[in-house]
């Protein structure tokens, strides 16, 4: 609500609605403020904004693009049905990562201020700015004033605009790329894609404000359950076995080390590196579900059970 020193006929009712200068100078009546305009409840005017993403944003930002970029791997690496590295499935990784860098990129160039790196963000304060939808205020129980707007400028809409450039872009680049490299099963990770970007988009417009808040434990969990995962498919469960395949074949490298990133990721999320010596220590654990695995892995046989 409105600060209460406020004229009473300049107030508005509710948490979003605002009211505008006129071009004749008169003031508009309580609506829903424009796209980057955001309510000041000291006066009920709306206000451009002009925060920038705290590090936090920015990290919410980059789990979207890690989200696409995973599964894109995800699918390349199932449909290509390969145990090593060759060379054309590294084609389409790197294409796949190109594909989202440049999404991001011009996602980025998107949004205002257009044409530059940065972005002025209204910022979060609370669960209810993901959902304005849901707070259109009633006075006196009577007609409801629509008030919906973007609270969280631009972290609602930017996410919407990264996925449909990252599903435009790959269907101009990969096609031709799937061409040449593996022409039969390379398709089917563009199938899979034009599945998942749009559960992805209807995922982020009814749950991203619950996700702005969580996505820090869920990296944490899906890394070490896909990790334990990537361990469990191995039929030699010994622990000299786990080790030796680990480090000597580069496929079982790169996926290991990138499970410990997206568990780093999740840990610097989290902590947000506000004690910077001592949450940065804490990446020293980033191994350790790795290693509980390989050094427990033996307890878990079923044969020792019977």
């Amino acid at each position: 609500m409105c600060d209460n020193k406020v004229n009473r006929d300049l107030s508005c009712p509710g948490w979003y609605c605002g009211r505008m200068f006129l071009p004749d100078g008169q003031i508009s009546d309580c609506g829903s403020c424009p796209r980057g305009f955001r309510r000041n409840d000291t006066s009920c005017m709306c206000e451009p904004c002009m925060d920038t993403p705290t590090f936090y944003d920015w990290l919410y930002l980059g789990f979207m693009v890690l989200l696409v970029l995973v599964l894109h791997w995800f699918f390349i690496d199932m449909v290509s049905m390969r145990r090593s590295f060759k060379k054309d499935v590294l084609v389409l990784h790197f294409t796949a990562l190109v594909e989202v860098l440049i999404s991001g990129i011009i996602s980025l160039l998107f949004t205002h201020p257009f044409g530059e790196f940065t972005i002025q963000s209204c910022g979060v304060r609370t669960l209810a700015d993901w959902y304005t939808l849901l707070h259109n205020p009633a006075p006196n129980y009577e007609e409801k004033i629509h008030c919906t707007q973007e609270a969280v400028y631009p972290l609602y809409t930017l996410v919407f605009i990264f996925y449909a450039l990252t599903l435009t872009t790959m269907l101009l680049i990969r096609p031709w790329v799937c061409r040449k490299y593996l022409p039969r099963q390379s398709k089917m990770s563009i199938y899979a894609a034009m599945y998942y970007i749009p559960i992805l988009v209807v995922t982020h417009a009814l749950i991203g404000g619950l996700l702005y808040y969580a996505f820090p434990i869920l990296v944490v969990i899906l890394s070490v359950i896909s990790c334990a995962y990537h361990f469990a498919l191995k039929l030699n469960q010994s622990i000299s076995s786990l080790i030796i395949t680990t480090v000597v074949e580069p496929r079982n490298v790169v996926i290991l080390v990138g499970h410990w990133c997206l568990h780093a990721y999740g840990l610097i999320s989290i902590t947000q590196l506000t004690d910077p010596t001592l949450h940065s220590l804490l990446l020293l654990l980033v191994p350790l579900p790795a290693l509980f695995y390989i050094f427990t892995a033996k307890f878990t046989d079923p044969n020792i059970f019977t």
